[in-house]
């Protein structure tokens, strides 16, 4: 949608003389509120009447251009110095559309999957975070989720939106404590542009050409596509049978499915803690009920209970005992937590059930066993981990699938933008690609994306920064291969690209949800690499990262770099490290004692006497890891092997 936009066009064209005898627009990205890159030519395009004459003025300068047969016309700006507001004045002919609150500043690419598509809203101490914001010199445009086939040259819409307690709940968390880190060291506007999608694998944002698919390779991709997509309705229909296109749980308003007395034994069973498509339904959207119980005595039911559902993806209506007792639309990151008053409790079974609209993607019940619990005064009994499970509604819509196949959305969510300057990129995606046969081969399409990237705005080696993954899983008990330290290092392989920057963030993770709530501190690190590759900084902007090994009589010696003002163990004042791990020639590793020493790390185990290799928080979740410079940021997880 371009409301705000229209509403700014119609409000002008009401003030020029005469009926309209030309067309006349602007591309989608801009509009009032909008952020323009500073320092640099400024292009601005759209469409007209052909062969029309296309006015275009801001901050005293005046420029025209004239559109082609397409319609199509284009003109640029000498380079414009921070500041504003301003007003983009464009006419033709009769008609004319104005802009105001225009500022110029630093234009940061937002892009990935769910991780930075997460809400300042859904993210730690949001009403605070929400009420706090002042700041009208950041501003944030969200690229709706689309696709194509093809190269596209228009967004699907979006609306420049300033931060302030109205709108910033709707902003990318990462992308927002960024912004506003960033301001507190310069005085720049900060424009934001979001366009990220959950669950998306790195591919999608790649061009055809990066990844190599010529004509013939791109019909491969979609014929396979399109026999992935009917294996997945034949196999729903092995279980199901034909897919009902209509809820039989909800008829005429009445919740059949959440009838107390109804026997669901015949139901499926699913577990409660991630979506569906991990569970057996993989592809389908639509619609499904979810049913479980729990005991109360008589006086727990008759003070009331609180009932937390956990995240639900994407819409949810609930019932306790047959009374609607909370609902909530589209918001697949947001725990669900509602009130159940004492008139809709009895003394012993309690049936909940819950009825759950996907509209693309994952769907289902998801997130932490603690997130799901029965709340009687004050204390948190869980509720069950597998519930009963019916499909209400089948449906694959347009978005089925495209956060998997290559180039897609790079097609419709990166290629617009081209034409649009920008300061740099931040990135913050792996999750979708950690699996076993893809976290080694991310290296190669993770430098191949920033390289594409950069060479597709053209403007040289733009700062490239981003969020390596956090921790996340249950930790281990002994040391050994993991997927999710594989992809982080495949991420920081792409430090050796000149102006890139990593934000570590093993340390702000949960063992059982993929998505930290603390996104403050992930801009805050975001904002130190920043500082450091895009603003030329001279400051400590990463935590320790290795620089070299030697072994000396049974024990490895390690030196980093970033050391800062000096390595320490957090939590100790020995300097005893954990999460280090040897191997000899044999390749077992094992747990290893670790000190910091000075500027380095010795490293050894009494089981190993000949080490050969040495590895630093590699598993899925290191949460013990310790090794921090003293300005507090954490070492980057390595291996000293290629095994």
């Amino acid at each position: 949608m371009r409301t705000g936009l229209t509403l700014v066009v119609l409000m002008t064209v009401i003030g020029c003389s005469g009926p309209a005898t030309v067309e006349l627009d602007v591309a989608g990205i801009f509009g009032a509120d909008m952020v323009l890159q500073r320092d640099t030519v400024v292009p601005i395009w759209g469409t007209a009447t052909p062969g029309a004459v296309v006015s275009i003025s801001i901050a005293g300068q005046t420029t025209t251009a004239t559109a082609e047969e397409s319609g199509r016309w284009r003109a640029e700006f000498e380079p414009l110095a921070a500041g504003g507001p301003h007003e983009l004045v464009v006419t033709s002919g009769d008609r004319c559309l104005s802009f105001g609150n225009v500022l110029v500043g630093d234009v940061w690419i937002c892009s990935g999957q769910s991780n930075m598509e997460w809400l300042v809203a859904d993210s730690l101490n949001a009403a605070e975070e929400i009420v706090a914001a002042d700041d009208p010199e950041i501003r944030h445009f969200k690229v709706p989720k689309s696709w194509a086939n093809e190269p596209s040259d228009t967004v699907a819409g979006g609306t420049w939106e300033i931060a302030d307690p109205v709108h910033v709940g709707g902003f990318t968390a990462v992308g927002y404590f960024f912004a506003r880190e960033l301001r507190r060291h310069h005085d720049v506007p900060v424009g934001l542009l979001h366009t990220s999608w959950g669950g998306s694998r790195i591919e999608p944002w790649m061009s055809a050409a990066s990844l190599g698919l010529d004509d013939r390779g791109w019909a491969e991709v979609m014929a396979a596509e399109e026999t992935y997509e009917q294996k997945v309705l034949d196999g729903i229909r092995t279980r199901i049978g034909e897919l009902p296109d209509a809820d039989a749980g909800l008829v005429g308003g009445r919740a059949v499915w959440a009838d107390p007395g109804l026997d669901d034994e015949g139901w499926f069973e699913l577990g409660s803690a991630s979506i569906w498509e991990e569970q057996g339904w993989e592809g389908m959207d639509g619609i499904a009920w979810y049913r479980t119980t729990f005991d109360l005595g008589a006086d727990e039911a008759a003070a009331g209970v609180r009932l937390g559902l956990g995240t639900i993806d994407d819409s949810d209506i609930a019932w306790v005992n047959g009374r609607e007792i909370g609902r909530t639309e589209l918001a697949w990151s947001t725990p669900r937590v509602y009130e159940v008053a004492p008139e809709v409790l009895t003394e012993g079974r309690n049936v909940i059930a819950v009825r759950v609209e996907d509209t693309g993607g994952g769907g289902g019940l998801y997130g932490g066993a603690e997130t799901r619990y029965v709340e009687v005064a004050g204390q948190r009994r869980p509720l069950p981990d597998v519930w009963r499970f019916r499909i209400g509604e089948v449906t694959l819509s347009a978005e089925y699938r495209k956060t998997q196949v290559p180039t897609v959305l790079y097609n419709k969510m990166i290629h617009p933008l081209l034409p649009f300057p920008v300061a740099g990129f931040l990135w913050y995606q792996g999750e979708s690609n950690a699996g076993a046969d893809d976290a080694f081969a991310y290296r190669e399409l993770f430098s191949t994306m920033i390289r594409q990237w950069r060479a597709d705005w053209g403007r040289g080696d733009l700062p490239f920064v981003w969020v390596q993954l956090a921790n996340f899983m249950a930790p281990v008990d002994e040391p050994g291969d993991s997927d999710w330290a594989v992809l982080r290092e495949s991420q920081s392989a792409a430090l050796a690209l000149h102006n890139t920057g990593q934000a570590v963030a093993i340390d702000i993770g949960s063992p059982d949800d993929i998505h930290p709530r603390n996104k403050q501190e992930v801009g805050r690190r975001l904002a130190l690499a920043a500082r450091r590759v895009a603003y030329g900084e001279d400051l400590v902007f990463s935590g320790p990262t290795y620089r070299g090994h030697e072994v000396r009589d049974g024990r490895v010696v390690i030196a980093f770099d970033d050391v800062g003002d000096g390595l320490i163990a957090a939590g100790r004042t020995d300097g005893v490290l954990a999460a280090f791990a040897v191997a000899g020639a044999d390749r077992r590793f094992v747990w290893a004692r670790a000190v910091v020493d000075g500027d380095r790390v010795v490293v050894w185990s009494d089981h190993v006497p000949a080490p050969v290799a040495v590895r630093y928080a590699w598993a899925d979740n290191p949460d013990d890891a310790n090794l921090y410079n003293v300005e507090g940021l954490p070492a980057s997880p390595f291996r000293t092997d290629g095994w």
